[in-house]
């Protein structure tokens, strides 16, 4: 059976699904400009079990679990859960630590920078110039050969791992499980992470989402590459599709607020919102996927990818800790100190991972 997502046309509504989905859920309570972001919503997952504790951004975000579970049953009905791993498993996991600094630099995903951008923020324009540059830098170590290995396929119980996690956290959310007086759980009861959409809702959403992105490939990292590198158009459309349908639906809801400065969850220092984004971007290259597309293979199975978003929340709770993370204050004395460090260990990384000629 044809798989109609995989088309043009069917890549196109995908964008608009979550373009318009994250503006839905933005009305229904989510952050303004972060209906969804993946990089915030697994910072917030990191705070909420316990590996933070900025209290403003504690809960467990139920998109985030239905974008693997969502990606779960569409692989799994479509035949394609393959479960697969042993590609350089901890360079991954190094990879989403340093992609999620750069991330909560800009403070954002190329999700909500695109978001961002659709709710009028001018910020997002130099975090999208700064993760285009930084995928074009990937672009030249893959041209020089520059290859994390193959993976292998891996018993079948294996890829249920991931799922079954996400399926775990969704019951601590369901339950307000508490371990200790005070938390763990931790809920935000102040600042974005006390803002949220009605739980089954952001579920659904997320369920959707994460079964359609599934089918379709949906990857604005992997979008940019191949138009950079093979002048292939097919995942930008529904990049662009994204955006278009994010801005539509803001100016409906009445969510569009253009302006650089006062942008919610956003500061202005244009030099660390370029070079956060920079170091997102080159990760994700050598990772092979942005942050959504980390979570929707892990829920068919790539085990490897798994690592990654595991390397995110570590990175989230590294970033929060040590005082890395921006805010709508603007960025930290320590902040560009964790861009420079991760651009240095993605430089020599593109430089010391690449296959030899004979």
């Amino acid at each position: 059976m044809k798989n109609i997502f995989s088309t043009r046309s069917g890549i196109i509504v995908v964008g608009a699904v979550i373009g318009i989905g994250a503006a839905l859920l933005q009305y229904l309570g989510n952050p303004p400009n972060m209906g969804i972001c993946v990089a915030c919503f697994e910072r917030d997952i990191a705070g909420a079990l316990g590996l933070h504790r900025a209290d403003v951004v504690q809960y467990l975000r139920p998109e985030i679990m239905g974008f693997v579970l969502g990606a779960f049953v569409a692989a799994l009905l479509a035949g394609e859960y393959k479960p697969r791993g042993g590609s350089a498993p901890l360079i991954r996991f190094f990879l989403g630590l340093f992609a999620m600094i750069g991330a909560l630099i800009f403070l954002g995903c190329p999700w909500r920078s695109l978001l961002r951008l659709a709710g009028g923020d001018g910020n997002a324009i130099l975090g999208i110039a700064g993760l285009i540059t930084g995928i074009y830098i990937g672009i030249i170590f893959l041209k020089n050969g520059y290859n994390l290995g193959r993976s292998y396929p891996q018993k079948k119980s294996g890829g249920w791992i991931f799922p079954a996690l996400m399926a775990g956290l969704f019951l601590l959310l369901i339950f307000q499980a508490s371990f200790a007086p005070g938390g763990p759980i931790f809920f935000s009861v102040k600042g974005p992470g006390s803002q949220h959409a009605p739980i089954f809702i952001s579920l659904v959403a997320g369920l959707v989402i994460g079964g359609l992105a599934q089918r379709s490939r949906f990857c604005t990292m992997g979008a940019f590459r191949d138009v950079l590198l093979a002048r292939d158009f097919h995942l930008i459309s529904g990049v662009a599709s994204l955006l278009v349908f994010a801005f539509a639906a803001n100016l409906i809801l009445g969510q569009f607020n253009p302006g650089f400065e006062g942008q919610p969850v956003a500061h202005s220092n244009h030099v660390w919102n370029f070079l956060g984004m920079v170091l997102s971007g080159l990760a994700f290259v050598l990772a092979g996927g942005c942050p959504g597309r980390q979570l929707f293979l892990s829920g068919e199975g790539d085990m490897d990818a798994g690592v990654f978003v595991l390397g995110m929340i570590a990175g989230a709770a590294i970033a929060h800790n040590f005082a890395l993370a921006s805010s709508p204050k603007g960025v930290t004395v320590f902040g560009p100190v964790g861009v420079i460090i991760g651009l240095g260990f993605c430089m020599i990384l593109g430089f010391v991972m690449r296959e030899k000629e004979g």
